[in-house]
């Protein structure tokens, strides 16, 4: 199929699917796609920004030979079906060779790199992790001391293989870094290294040489894939560290690989080249730029182990693009503004076909700013976690509404429904009338690993099919297109990762001062948003917001998560029945990043609005004396994600399409 343009092809697409003989594993499903040309080129990877020319390159027959390698290694150290594999690692060749050879073996189990040792340790005993994957000691990087500090806490643990980056290093520099990587040892743990420093239940194993010694051939444990079988863990907290567990299994991951694979057609296939920047912690990545392209024959170029975060990565996109010929990345709507900043110079990016941006609503001026700067078209789309990873996409060959999220993806059923006070369906909601949105179809999850997280998840509608209540506000107008309108979950979405209120709030309330607290998310051109705390203190108690702030320090194990501002009020708004209601601050935060943008752009004195509509979510109305404003007005709204109209002395301008 060549892709998909409208709904029609969507059940086009649907009805193909069903005489699809689909794969039973994502193992499987990478082998077919290394079947269509072992020799042509799967995965490259290079260091360092400077090195993007000197890539290292795997071969798909290279490539499924040390998958094939890492899933025998772990099959020697005792991993089963139900066995957990987890990952702390950043993005690294390895790191895929984990992921989908930890699947191969047992469950693989992702976790953020970037928290800190205490959520690593919760998170790695809600798992119940059997082997740990994660970095030797090297000098510059941070992340052996967290999990060296934690292991005693890990009971289920009995393996950790220790990936050197060293073995990353090529030519004459490999040897240097080999002796930085051994002083860095001796200077952490003394002339007894690594194994007086982990305790002595855990084995330890050196990555490298440990698949070395593997067949590359076949999987010892003669695996037969069960398709209902669990696949992965991925943690749904974002940045919280907080133990809400996914539990995927290998039909849910090969469904939704299959589902894009459609959407794409032949964009997405041999001769074509994906940049991977997002973390491999994180379903976007390991799918969308992972599992999607290796399925279909396609090249996987990974930059640096920090992704779009490495030194110069962001600076030197174009030239990468250049290099590598790249066709399709994606990034979430922070990094399309980060790239705006960058001047293409007579780049030749022609190669560029599509950018997929998710995670968070696409401000209206950067998503035109850049298409018409680079010619590239963005698509929008949505998904989530329990979903395996994308349930929505502008199409690539059809009309891309901005604002929408696009049409449903083959296969997986997505619909906005209406629901009473107690959560229970009441029908179907109809064009452009805004729900809760829900998705069924055989990507959606098995549920989370704890079960009383899986309360109000799953909803009956009557139809025997189980559907998934993603926590959405939306609507899906007369084409098929869907729009959000709000999130019901609250969440803080900073730099596309997700922040729970409650990892704000909770420690907050800890503190005797504190009587009632309220995190919200506050508009940020850069980052999406940014976590800001209000706190209304106990009668008679004293704290000032500096205070509050050096101790939430102490009780936040994750900076992302740290708040950048808190604001001491004399009250926080409550409902009707004493409910927190963060819509009103919401609402002051918005209008305050406005004025103070509007400010900078030299429009003082305009008389801004800001209000919740039913249909269009949070939307701005400004109005101006000065008509010659009106474009400087509607590029500096148009950086955030939000619906707006300006009104001058003569009409009204509106901009940011939604459901209405």
């Amino acid at each position: 199929m060549t892709g998909i343009a409208n709904q029609q092809d969507v059940l086009a697409a649907e009805a193909e699917g069903l005489r699809a003989n689909l794969p039973a594993s994502t193992y499987e499903m990478i082998c077919r796609g290394a079947a269509i040309n072992p020799s042509a080129p799967a995965l490259s990877f290079f260091l360092r920004a400077d090195d993007y020319r000197k890539a290292e390159c795997w071969t798909y027959r290279e490539l499924v030979r040390d998958i094939t390698r890492t899933a025998n290694m772990f099959a020697r150290l005792g991993v089963r079906d139900d066995s957990v594999v987890a990952y702390l690692l950043p993005n690294l060749p390895e790191t895929h060779l984990v992921i989908w050879g930890g699947e191969a073996a047992g469950i693989v189990c992702a976790i953020n790199p970037l928290l800190e040792g205490a959520a690593i340790a919760e998170l790695l005993n809600a798992a119940g992790a059997k082997v740990l994957v994660t970095l030797a000691p090297f000098p510059g990087t941070d992340l052996w001391p967290k999990v060296q500090s934690v292991l005693d806490r890990v009971k289920s643990l009995q393996h950790l293989v220790l990936v050197n980056l060293a073995d990353r290093v090529r030519g004459p520099k490999r040897f240097v870094a080999q002796l930085l990587q051994r002083r860095e040892c001796a200077r952490l743990h003394g002339r007894g290294s690594l194994r007086h420093a982990v305790p002595s239940h855990i084995g330890i194993h050196a990555f490298s040489k440990a698949i070395a010694r593997e067949s590359g051939t076949v999987l010892l444990n003669l695996r037969r894939f069960n398709p209902d079988a669990l696949s992965s863990y991925f943690c749904t907290g974002g940045t919280t560290g907080l133990p809400k567990i996914a539990m995927r299994r290998h039909s849910n991951e090969v469904a939704n690989a299959w589902s894009v694979g459609q959407f794409f057609g032949d964009d997405m296939g041999p001769g074509k080249t994906i940049f991977c920047g997002l973390p491999l912690f994180h379903v976007n990545a390991v799918l969308a730029t992972g599992l999607v392209p290796f399925s279909r024959g396609a090249h996987v170029v990974l930059g640096t182990p920090q992704g779009y975060r490495g030194d110069g990565v962001v600076k030197r996109f174009w030239k990468i693009v250049e290099h590598h010929r790249i066709n399709f990345f994606s990034g979430v709507p922070t990094l399309y503004a980060s790239l705006l900043d960058v001047s293409i110079d007579g780049h030749d990016i022609s190669s560029l076909e599509y950018g997929l941006c998710g995670a968070a609503p696409m401000p209206v001026e950067v998503f035109r700013t850049f298409q018409e700067r680079t010619g590239v078209r963005i698509l929008e789309g949505y998904g989530l976690t329990e979903g395996a990873c994308v349930s929505s996409v502008n199409p690539p060959l059809g009309e891309r509404r901005l604002g929408s999220i696009g049409l449903r993806v083959p296969g997986q059923e997505m619909k906005a429904v209406l629901v009473d006070a107690a959560g229970r369906f009441v029908r179907d909601c109809g064009a452009n009338e805004v729900g809760l949105l829900v998705i069924a179809g055989p990507n959606v999850f098995a549920g989370y690993a704890q079960s009383d997280q899986n309360k109000a998840l799953w909803m009956d509608m009557g139809d025997g099919k189980r559907w998934l209540n993603t926590g959405d506000l939306g609507c899906c107008d007369a084409d098929g297109y869907f729009w959000l309108t709000g999130r019901k979950k609250d969440l803080i979405i900073r730099g596309g990762h997700n922040i729970d209120p409650a990892t704000i709030e909770e420690p907050l309330h800890r503190h005797p001062a504190v009587q009632i607290a309220a995190a919200i998310g506050r508009p940020d051109a850069h980052a999406g948003e940014l976590p800001v705390a209000y706190v209304q203190l106990k009668p008679g108690a004293s704290a000032t917001e500096h205070d509050l702030a050096e101790f939430l320090r102490r009780e936040i194990s994750e900076r992302a998560a740290l708040p950048k501002q808190i604001r001491i009020v004399d009250a926080i708004p409550l409902t009707a029945v004493g409910k927190l209601f963060k819509p009103d601050l919401k609402r002051r935060e918005t209008a305050d990043v406005l004025r103070s943008a509007l400010d900078e752009a030299g429009i003082g004195g305009a008389r801004l609005t800001v209000s919740d509509d039913a249909s269009r979510g949070m939307s701005l109305r400004l109005e101006l004396a000065d008509s010659t404003l009106e474009a400087r007005a509607a590029a500096v709204l148009g950086r955030f994600p939000f619906a707006f109209s300006i009104d001058t002395s003569a009409e009204s301008v509106e901009a940011g399409g939604r459901c209405v």
